[in-house]
């Protein structure tokens, strides 16, 4: 492969704290004045920006100064000002927006995975195996970045895979103080193996006989582009509890992502695969990535993303530019099997990660609301195993159940500690209806344990209330592959509708998120030693599967726009799992473009997709003409009639509240045969009217354009089924010509049917998922 990929992934930390807020008067401001039309050298733009800064000071002693400048495709500083500045400076022409950041706003959202996707062998730790490069040719020319050298990382530590590597912290630490270098590396090395893992699923090299700590998932691993080159960006830092003098936090500043996305446009990047998100939407003008990511457009630069990890609620996605593929997450077809075996004779079936492991017989069984502390409270709390809730009077040598759900703020590895210390010999982990039956918790805990589903967990504890003496015994944990069905969602993967514009339908695709094995770097909590390779949960697995999914696409055609690519792989994703049924959600209910945008992503097809739907940077500002938001770019004018939202050539169609009749324009372009004939069909949403015009598109060549127009009616009024799909019904439509099948999904509402969408954030998740569980234990 001649044309290597070169990837960027911004390295991040998952760790956990509040945050003390600044009593400063003066803040760090983010001033936003468009991009550069190249004709200006870098220290004249750094002029430019300090000429800014200078005429608004309000005294030359004042403390106002730049933190960053950025000059590579952004235009636009990151300044601690005060109030009135950063009011004056707004008010300048030139200035586009001037928005204040903020701490705490961003959050962190293999083996088995790419061969489950039929693809065989298809911040760091940059001693891991899966970076070496072996056998790869010299840098491209075309590479300009650096290999910044700090804490235990050097210019050795770069090589022909890892091409470049950056830590950006000015932001971090103007927030946070200082950064103690014994809690994290100053240098772009993952002190906690988030980045190390996500980064090897995009582009690690294949590296056989690996497992998780207890030999599970032993295989080989391998990104989806092991001969892409790779370059890492350093943007999250840990948060410290300073009265117990320990990480409890993670924080990624806006300031510092922008100016990592700059310099990664500037270095020459390929693709950008981003395992991080805003918890709480904003404004496409107002969002960092979102910003960064229509520069990188501009170069053709993939953006991945992840969607986040907020769901099932309606409306929880993030990352919601039609430039940026949202990508939500899904299972794959490998358990960590553990079944649960009780006193009558019942098996369920439960997940662990854990090699610990009972002895051959029966042990008492209880539910930890009975065997709470009599000085405690016995309400809906008492079954969540909390810190100092168990009496070890009455928990001694027994199988405690307890109880997890959605808004659960315990950690499982917690959990386990709390059986552990009132003398309990095992765990069983399980979960309250609102998690359902799947995304089990495959954590590794430090005594025998187990994860059941919400229908298991209830026969469970029907049997210890009809049992004056119930007994069970956790069977020891095992690879298990070939599950069916998969994939299916992931409960906590967030979900639409977009909540920033519900025409633009997000998340756009979906891919594995689920217990990835990566590389890793970290000593395991559970007491069984050292970590090189884990498993690990979260749409922040599934961004870099899509990334380097787009390396190998823009390996294979390297003229690509990014639009090109990301149409490749959402008209080519499926539907189905391996039992060739629909895709289901963790609750089994049928799975739908909300869940899965375009469907579950096919790399065997990404690559010869027969059509596509092409769009431009001018495509995107006319956009954002078209939603009011007309000056993130100041050097375009908007037309005095915007085109429709509607109309922007993207493989996907939503309309929000219909009203009668609404007719929409697409184009394709040709990139199969030269001569070919494709024929549309339609799965028309519940209650609408769709209709394509022509039906029938004739290619004589291959780049050839053909425009079609899309009529959807809506025939009767729909009542709102519930709060995720909020009056929305689900359609789509087709183009084939025998060979190929380019599909696009359809989303309509009706006036009237508003969604809510989630607003309380999650707390417990699966390990590697979230804000709290990224570790192994």
């Amino acid at each position: 492969m001649k044309n290597f990929a070169k990837l960027l992934h911004l390295v991040s930390f998952l760790v956990f704290l509040p945050i003390l807020a600044s009593c400063e008067k003066r803040e760090l401001y983010i001033v936003y004045l468009g991009d550069h039309d190249g004709s200006k050298t870098h220290q004249e733009i750094e002029d430019t920006h300090h000429r800014h800064l200078l005429s608004v000071k309000q005294n030359e002693q004042g403390g106002s100064h730049i933190m960053y400048s950025y000059k590579n495709s952004v235009n636009g500083f990151a300044a601690v000002l005060t109030a009135e500045e950063a009011k004056l400076l707004s008010e300048k022409d030139e200035v586009v927006f001037v928005a204040e950041d903020k701490p705490n706003m961003f959050s962190l959202r293999t083996t088995r995975s790419w061969e489950f996707m039929g693809l065989e062998g298809g911040s760091i730790w940059p001693e891991s195996r899966s970076f070496n490069d072996e056998g790869l040719g010299p840098v491209p020319k075309s590479w300009k970045g650096i290999c910044q050298a700090g804490i235990s990382f050097n210019s050795s530590h770069c090589n022909r895979k890892i091409v470049g590597a950056r830590y950006y912290l000015k932001a971090y630490e103007y927030f946070h103080d200082k950064l103690n270098n014994s809690f994290d590396f100053q240098s772009p090395r993952d002190s906690f193996g988030h980045g190390t893992h996500t980064a090897s699923i995009a582009a690690g090299r294949k590296v056989e006989n690996v497992s998780d700590i207890g030999e599970f998932a032993r295989g080989t691993a391998t990104g989806g582009a092991p001969l892409a080159r790779l370059a890492v960006y350093k943007v999250c830092w840990p948060l410290i509890d300073r009265i117990k003098n320990k990480k409890s936090g993670t924080d990624c500043v806006q300031a510092d992502i922008l100016a990592a996305m700059d310099d990664a446009i500037g270095d020459g990047v390929d693709v950008m695969s981003i395992s991080l998100g805003l918890d709480d939407p904003v404004n496409h003008t107002r969002d960092t990535i979102v910003i960064g990511a229509l520069h990188a457009i501009k170069k053709n630069i993939v953006v991945s993303c992840s969607a986040g990890n907020s769901g099932p609620a309606g409306g929880s996605a993030g990352n919601l530019a039609p430039w940026v593929i949202s990508v939500a997450a899904s299972t794959i077809d490998r358990i960590i099997s553990s079944p649960v075996v009780l006193g009558n004779g019942i098996k369920i079936e439960g997940e662990s990660g854990t090699p610990y492991k009972l002895e051959k017989k029966m042990y008492p069984l209880v539910y930890a609301g009975d065997v709470v502390e009599p000085h405690l409270f016995t309400n809906s709390s008492a079954g969540l195993c909390l810190p100092g809730f168990l009496s070890p009077e009455k928990t001694k040598g027994k199988i405690v159940v307890c109880m997890t759900n959605f808004h659960d703020a315990i950690r499982p590895f917690n959990k386990s500690q709390e059986v552990k210390r009132a003398g309990g010999v095992g765990m069983i982990l399980a979960n309250s209806p609102d998690l359902g039956d799947t995304n089990l918790y495959t954590n590794s805990y430090n005594l025998p344990s187990t994860s059941v589903g919400a229908n298991g967990a209830t026969t469970i504890l029907n049997y210890i209330k009809s049992s004056n003496n119930s007994v069970a015994q956790i069977e020891p944990a095992m690879t298990v592959l070939g599950i069916k069905p998969a994939p299916s969602m992931a409960n906590w993967s967030s979900t639409g509708p977009n909540p920033i514009d519900e025409d633009i339908l997000k998340p756009d695709i979906a891919a594995p998120g689920a217990y990835i094995l990566g590389a890793w770097e970290k000593q395991n909590n559970a007491g069984l030693g050292y970590m090189k390779y884990m498993m690990a949960s979260g749409t922040s697995m599934a961004a870099p599967h899509v990334a380097g999914l787009a390396a190998l696409v823009k390996a294979v055609h390297p003229t690509w726009s990014s639009a090109a690519i990301r149409s490749a792989l959402m008209t080519t994703a499926t539907l189905t799992n391996n039992l060739g049924k629909p895709i289901i959600t963790a609750s089994g209910e049928v799975a739908n473009p909300f869940h899965f945008g375009s469907g579950h992503v096919r790399p065997t097809k990404a690559a010869d997709p027969g059509l596509i739907y092409d769009a431009s940077f001018t495509d995107y500002l006319l956009y954002l003409c078209s939603i009011g938001d007309q000056k993130v770019v100041p050097s375009f004018h908007c037309p005095k009639v915007p085109p429709s939202v509607h109309d922007l050539n993207h493989p996907s169609l939503a309309i929000s509240h219909l009203r009668g009749t609404k007719i929409v324009k697409r184009t394709v372009t040709n990139v199969g045969g030269r001569k070919s004939v494709y024929r549309a069909s339609v799965r028309a949403p519940r209650g609408i009217s769709v209709k394509l015009s022509p039906n029938i598109l004739y290619f004589n060549r291959v780049g050839e354009k053909q425009s079609f127009t899309i009529t959807i009616k809506a025939k009767r009024s729909l009542r709102a089924r519930n709060s995720t799909t909020g009056g929305y019904s689900f359609g789509s439509y087709t183009w084939k010509d025998g060979i190929h099948v380019v599909r696009s999904p359809i989303a309509v509402s009706q006036t009237g049917y508003p969604f809510v969408r989630n607003t309380t954030p999650v707390k417990n998740l699966p390990r590697g998922v979230g804000d709290k569980e990224v570790q192994r234990g």
